[in-house]
């Protein structure tokens, strides 16, 4: 095959619309999404209008797209965290080929059954480590690989999630709870297990955690303070104020002049007057001190991988804006970068730093520091012709899984050093 190929999208939610659909309307040529499924009728009533979906093949469910005979090249799989799985599996049997939303699941065993299926069906699966297709990642992969720095030994790593960021999907959202979801270090950081397994090229042996849900629990609210934001006396001292994050934030607000996520998840068309009733009925509204959430708000994980490599790693939502870090320290040199800054500096050691400045992302499509556009592009080239392993193996994202779950493990034994190998056997 090759030319355009074709899309089913199950869920169109954010990531579902804005992330993969969207590539659509940048690249006309190269993909088409011709099927769609989603409980909301504005969801399916978006694809008709914004993708020229026919209606008739606009479904309530991924049981009713799936209970069609094959209606398309490629399904990408966009629902809820625990929902992936049992959507992939009957696909696969299908032939479709599948670019499936990180994490997989939170269940170490459907992880695997996904990966095994996949092998049996020999379709190309796809879990949407975008982070590996960025210009940033590249480049230190690169960096690494040709020696510049000589034998990698250590690495430390940031995932600085904003507070903002943090308070909307992680305690308000619909990533909040562990049991309804997946774990943060999952939910949000099997993206960066993913890129340390493919810097160090050797497989992670053992990992420890420690982290705990610390703020965002009722006793540190505030005097004063109520169930909702808006009518919340002591909001005027509070950066958590969901007026404050969805009206007035300069990287989320509306009157910054955001129209897309996060306030798509208030409300699929955002206005002022309709994000305000949304913050007055539903979730994205609520006293964060008040809320059912239960993940960690600040984790850090220690690695040791095969041939000596240790690394460590931190996410926090205490941070003002979103990005990740890296330095990564080799016999001869040391590897830094900022992906929000989009530039790595290499210290070759007794040499002058150098600074590698990389190409601006598109305004256009510009997720994940351009690696949303970029595994768009990436798939639909495998895709049409004819080949069977991505960047990201399906193989490669069951062990960065492994990882992340791993570390949870530990995190809720005080921090107890697991044996990934062992605990692949559970």
């Amino acid at each position: 095959m090759s030319g355009k190929i074709t899309v089913a999208i199950c869920g169109m939610g954010i990531r579902g619309a804005e992330a993969y659909a969207s590539y659509q309307k940048i690249r006309p040529e190269e993909m088409q999404v011709v099927a769609v499924a989603d409980p909301r009728p504005e969801q399916r009533e978006l694809a008709v209008r914004e993708f020229h979906v026919k209606p008739e093949l606009c479904f309530a469910s991924g049981e009713e797209l799936l209970a069609q005979k094959r209606l398309a090249d490629v399904l990408i799989i966009a629902t809820q965290d625990t929902d992936h799985v049992r959507y992939a599996l009957p696909a696969l049997e299908k032939g479709y080929h599948l670019l499936v939303e990180k994490p997989i699941s939170p269940k170490l065993e459907e992880c695997i059954a996904l990966r095994e299926k996949a092998h049996e069906c020999h379709r190309i699966v796809i879990v949407c480590h975008v982070l590996r297709y960025t210009q940033f990642y590249q480049k230190i992969f690169d960096l690494l690989n040709s020696g510049t720095i000589g034998k990698l030994e250590t690495f430390h790593a940031t995932e600085n999630v904003a507070y903002w960021h943090f308070a909307h999907s992680f305690v308000r959202g619909n990533w909040r709870r562990s049991d309804l979801s997946s774990p943060v270090i999952l939910a949000k950081s099997c993206h960066d297990m993913d890129i340390f397994r493919w810097l160090v090229g050797k497989p992670c042996l053992r990992v420890s955690s420690f982290g705990s849900l610390d703020w965002f629990r009722a006793e540190n609210a505030p005097a004063g303070s109520t169930m909702r934001c808006l009518d919340c006396a002591a909001k005027e001292n509070c950066p958590y104020d969901a007026e404050k994050i969805y009206i007035y934030n300069k990287k989320s607000g509306y009157r910054s002049g955001t129209r897309f996520w996060p306030l798509t998840v208030l409300c699929p068309e955002p206005t002022e007057e309709s994000l305000y009733e949304a913050m007055r009925t539903g979730p994205y509204g609520r006293c964060v001190y008040h809320c059912d959430n239960n993940v960690a708000d600040h984790q850090v994980v220690n690695m040791e991988f095969a041939d000596g490599v240790v690394g460590t790693f931190t996410m926090s939502a205490f941070t003002q804006d979103c990005y990740r870090t890296i330095c990564l320290m080799g016999s001869m040199g040391e590897i830094e970068g900022n992906l929000e800054e989009n530039a790595v500096y290499v210290r070759r050691f007794g040499q002058p730093e150098e600074r590698i400045a990389l190409d601006p992302v598109s305004d256009e499509f510009a997720g994940h520091g351009g690696g949303d556009s970029r595994m768009m592009e990436y798939m639909c080239r495998l895709v049409s012709n004819g080949g069977q392993e991505a960047l990201t193996s399906v193989d490669a994202s069951v062990e960065s899984h492994i990882m992340a779950l791993a570390a949870e493990e530990s995190r809720l034994h005080d921090g107890t050093a697991i044996d990934l190998a062992e605990f692949a056997k559970k």
